[in-house]
């Protein structure tokens, strides 16, 4: 039971790897000033560019049209002039909208959608006609903004997108700390659990060294290592994972507000587990081994230590918290603790035996990633990516996927505040990351001091950093994989082939003898 877990972890989180028309900002408040509010704009500035500094947005009084779709000839054209004129989305272009406003003395045009926010475009001879600014606004934010009085005055601008988003560097180090110590610590304890292994036979007849060894106490330093059920990937296994994932990744497509809560469910149980199995250690470390009492409980019945018992109490608090508060603003942060945790414990759980299935896990799920991020836009109606769609939700959603970690904006911007994080799948983390756990398995094996872990280590980290560059010279989410999988397949190979041991990595194997 739990190898399929673990397992249905691993893939719920192959579904969000991506790494994040102009953005505007608008600025919404009462003639008394009483309050304020800002919202996210989606702008051509093609038609009229809106200004750059907020002080020289001139606030204009806002005149709300809707429902009326401004096609036609207004009615009442004697309130126009000098307004902001709100007209809803839908039965002509954005271009007849737009002449029509400006005909009767309109200072800009803020069209109101239901739908997801596109660039509201136009064509060359379109262009040179019109000279007031063309915004789209969300109809969730604009009954907002209504809330706040009926009096309002609007001003528009966008200010200048930063060239790198500084939360990026937060999600660098968090995922490269989290590579890191998750595949130190699951190849070490690979390496450490196969030479135990190795002692309890001899090279004779494989029978058990020592007298009854085994039927002793298991030491408390040992216990995470009883506790944690691996799974050993195989080719077959890669080929329906990957099948998997892609019929899980198109039912939460077109499903997404009923799966999203079985995916909070699972991160909820899988987050205080992996956080469990993180600080386990650590409280064994700490004196008093008091047991409970004989007992007959289900889950009690083998008397665990008290502070195991306090220890899982505490990260299943940790997760439930979360859960309650995970809308407030602050929650990213116990969200990606968990979420580092979570990954720690999945790269300790999973492992590859060699680096041909390394290589056959990395190219297949590289294929998946390019697919969904730019293929699909191809073949879906509203023209986006299925995969950034699902990470970001549809606009419509109350929740969101969990299972990415995110870092809020640092800058005042248009796209900060129309994505107002940068986020990172865990399956941009996880899958370099057994890569890299099997790299130091494979140090250990040899007796190498760390040199394909290092390297593949770092190699990561160039990865991470490419991913971002591509983030900000496209402007356009990025399949991390793109640039992660290259990065530390050529840099594991070219190390195996510069030492002339590529056949026994490709095998996972060795001949016996050690290198330095």
């Amino acid at each position: 039971m739990a190898v399929l877990g673990v397992i249905f972890s691993f893939l719920v989180c192959q579904l969000v790897q991506t790494a994040t028309a102009e953005y505007g900002i608008l600025k919404a408040q009462p003639r008394d000033l009483s309050t304020y509010q800002y919202y996210c704009l989606r702008y051509d500035p093609q038609w009229e560019a809106l200004p750059t500094d907020p002080d020289e947005a001139v606030p204009d009084p806002l005149l709300d049209m809707t429902p009326l779709y401004g096609c036609e000839d207004y009615k009442s054209p004697g309130r126009v002039p000098n307004h902001v004129v709100a007209i809803k989305r839908g039965n002509c272009t954005f271009f007849q909208k737009a002449r029509t406003a400006q005909k009767y003395g309109a200072d800009a045009i803020l069209v109101i959608s239901e739908d997801k926010l596109v660039d509201p475009g136009g064509n060359t001879s379109e262009y040179k006609e019109i000279h007031i600014p063309v915004a789209l606004l969300s109809h969730e934010d604009f009954l907002h903004m209504q809330s706040l009085g009926s009096d309002l005055e609007v001003s528009m601008y966008s200010p200048p997108e930063p060239l790198m988003e500084y939360n990026l560097i937060v999600i660098w180090l968090m995922a490269v700390f989290t590579v890191g110590v998750g595949g130190y610590w699951a190849g070490a304890a690979k390496g450490k659990k196969k030479r135990k292994k190795h002692r309890q036979y001899t090279a004779e007849d494989g029978e058990r060294d020592g007298d009854g060894e085994d039927e002793e106490e298991v030491p408390p330093e040992e216990d995470q290592e009883q506790l944690i059920e691996t799974v050993e990937i195989s080719p077959k296994f890669i080929a329906i994972f990957v099948f998997m994932i892609c019929a899980l990744l198109l039912l939460l497509y077109f499903f997404y507000n009923y799966l999203v809560y079985v995916i909070i469910f699972i991160f909820c149980f899988a987050s205080a587990t992996g956080l469990y199995v993180c600080l386990l250690p650590l409280v064994l470390w700490l004196p008093g081994n008091c047991r409970l009492p004989e007992n007959k409980l289900p889950l009690l019945k083998k008397r665990p230590r008290v502070k195991t018992i306090l220890l899982a109490v505490c990260c299943l608090s940790v997760s439930l918290v979360w859960f309650i508060f995970r809308k407030e603003r602050w929650a990213w942060i116990l969200q990606d603790g968990l979420g580092i945790a979570f990954s720690i414990y999945m790269l300790k759980t999973i492992r590859l035996p060699s680096f041909m299935v390394c290589t056959i896990l990395l190219a297949a799920l590289f294929v998946y990633d390019i697919f969904f991020v730019f293929i699909t836009p191809l073949l879906t109606k509203s023209q986006t990516s299925v995969m950034v769609d699902v990470a970001r939700g549809p606009e419509d959603a109350t929740e969101q996927i969990p299972m990415v970690l995110k870092v809020p904006s640092l800058r005042h911007s248009g796209s900060a505040m129309c994505n107002p994080y940068s986020l990172l799948g865990f399956g941009d983390i996880l899958v370099p990351g057994l890569l890299i756990a099997f790299c130091k398995y494979f140090d250990s094996k040899i007796g190498s001091w760390g040199i394909y872990y290092l390297a593949t280590l770092v190699a990561y980290g160039v990865g991470m950093i490419i991913t971002f560059f591509a983030l900000v010279f496209m402007k356009n989410a990025q399949p991390a994989l793109l640039y992660l999988v290259p990065c530390t397949l050529l840099t594991a190979t070219f190390v195996a082939c510069r030492r002339g041991e590529i056949k026994q990595f490709w095998r996972g194997t060795t001949s016996g003898k050690k290198s330095s």
